[in-house]
């Protein structure tokens, strides 16, 4: 296990990566923030889905994934069909213009981070990518109480459970 002292300069380090995160946003066009964009690139990974599923897949709130999905669906980058299981609910897919826009999207941002990363080595790059997926899939793993999943203790806890403050477990993709 880590030093303590190396947790603390790890926190200091991704409260930084808000930089690199404005970077990507100025990448991006104005018609499709960051968020919108986070719809496109989930759908094309995971597939077509309920808007349930894609609020739980982007850890925000389902009136945050309602705003997006409205915004590219009035783009007509994604459809929004009834379920066949519940006609109530609607399965997202995107669309053909969709597609088309995630790959511009791809590039500007794959474009951005090679001007920046220019002096890294491939060696670099892939470690960086290595360690950010093992850090997100040790969250993953541990749950958004940062806890390993079914436990309950209050050491583990990193907020009281009393609180209504979700600003601890509502992080973007």
């Amino acid at each position: 296990m880590a030093a303590r002292r190396q947790y603390e300069e790890l926190a200091r380090q991704l409260s930084a990566i808000g930089a690199v995160k404005r970077g990507i946003d100025r990448a991006l066009p104005a018609e499709c923030p960051g968020g919108c964009a986070a719809v496109l690139a989930l759908l094309d990974q995971h597939g077509e889905m309920r808007i349930s599923r894609l609020s739980e897949l982007m850890a925000v709130d389902m009136s945050v994934t309602s705003r997006h999905v409205a915004h590219v669906a009035e783009r007509g980058w994604i459809e929004r069909s009834p379920d066949p299981a519940d006609k109530r609910s609607r399965i997202l897919r995107l669309t053909p213009a969709g597609d088309d826009v995630l790959v511009d999207l791809n590039l500007r941002v794959t474009d951005m981070f090679a001007h920046h990363l220019q002096e890294w080595s491939d060696d670099d790059v892939g470690q960086l990518n290595t360690l950010l997926a093992r850090l997100r899939d040790s969250f993953a793993r541990r749950g958004s109480g940062g806890c390993a999943l079914g436990k309950h203790s209050d050491e583990c806890r990193l907020r009281p459970a009393d609180s209504e403050d979700d600003s601890y477990t509502r992080t973007p993709v």
